[in-house]
């Protein structure tokens, strides 16, 4: 079962596209010093959407050894080419993944029959574990609680969604759906205490790339029962959800964000488009991220 807190981990780029290797292994030893349970690579915030699949390929093998087990490993495999997806997982499977984060077929909003169709057909053909990605902002349809748990049921190897549907309602009744052992996690920063509450497992957030070791530090308060000071480090959360407000294209911002936070050298190249922060947007971010650490 996958608990806690995970990191949708920011690609590092090179001003001409490449991918930052030597940056994202500082960044993912990061994230592991900060008691992050988990990253997945190729999530949104990591540009998924921009990658080859040369690229990919290599960054699977290059994370999976970078982990080498000292946190779980997701990928995100979904595309609105099925043969991509299967293709993909059975790499990730090949390279030490423990699950693949599959987003709904975007852009034409699959109907509930045609979504089930793709993750049916996904889950049969991968040895790999599948979690169900639900973001309907971006693929243009919701995955319903009753459909989850139907999709669930069928599979046993669909172990899981990321629920990125800003509603503690929506994931309360797909926590209260779904069966005993799959994992529901919530991809808004701020729901870690309402989804764990409502018995879900935790977070798959962008600002676990940003302050990992106040993400940490609350899953660790809540595991060991100290609800008030969890309650505290999840007030800083809430108050640092402002970050995503700065500039136009909340990836070049969340890159800024660890830049700053993490004292590296660290370009915030973003695949195209995107418009740079000015001085002033850049100040507000750091002025964020200090009043958080206080």
């Amino acid at each position: 079962m996958f608990t806690g807190v995970y990191c949708p981990s920011i690609t590092p780029l090179q001003s001409d596209g490449s991918i930052d290797f030597p940056a994202w292994e500082a960044h993912l030893e990061r994230l592991i010093s900060g008691g992050i349970s988990g990253v997945l690579i190729f999530g949104s915030i990591g540009e998924f959407y921009a990658l080859s699949m040369e690229q990919k390929k290599q960054a699977i093998e290059f994370v999976g050894r970078v982990v080498k087990g000292r946190m779980q490993f997701l990928i995100g495999s979904g595309s609105t080419k099925i043969a991509e997806a299967k293709e993909l997982n059975a790499y990730g499977h090949e390279h030490g993944a423990d699950a693949a984060v599959v987003v709904s077929p975007y852009y034409f909003g699959p109907s509930d029959a045609l979504a089930t169709k793709y993750f049916t057909e996904l889950a049969e053909a991968s040895e790999l574990p599948i979690m169900l990605y639900n973001f309907p902002d971006r693929t243009g349809n919701d995955l319903s609680p009753e459909l989850i748990s139907t999709i669930a049921a069928a599979h046993p190897n669909i172990v899981g969604v990321k629920d990125t549907v800003d509603s503690a309602a929506h994931t309360r009744r797909v926590i209260r759906d779904a069966p005993d052992d799959f994992s529901v996690l919530s991809g808004f920063d701020e729901y870690y205490l309402p989804n764990r509450i409502a018995g879900g497992q935790g977070v798959l957030c962008g600002l676990t790339n940003v302050v990992p070791e106040i993400f940490g530090a609350m899953h660790r308060a809540y595991e060991s029962g100290d609800v008030t000071a969890a309650a505290q480090y999840a007030g800083k959360i809430a108050a640092l959800m402002s970050v995503y407000e700065v500039g136009d294209h909340f990836i070049h911002t969340i890159k800024h964000a660890v830049r700053y936070a993490s004292g590296a050298d660290l370009s915030t190249a973003t695949h195209e488009p995107y418009i740079e922060l000015t001085t002033a947007q850049q100040e507000e971010i750091a002025r964020l991220i200090d009043a958080a650490r206080r």
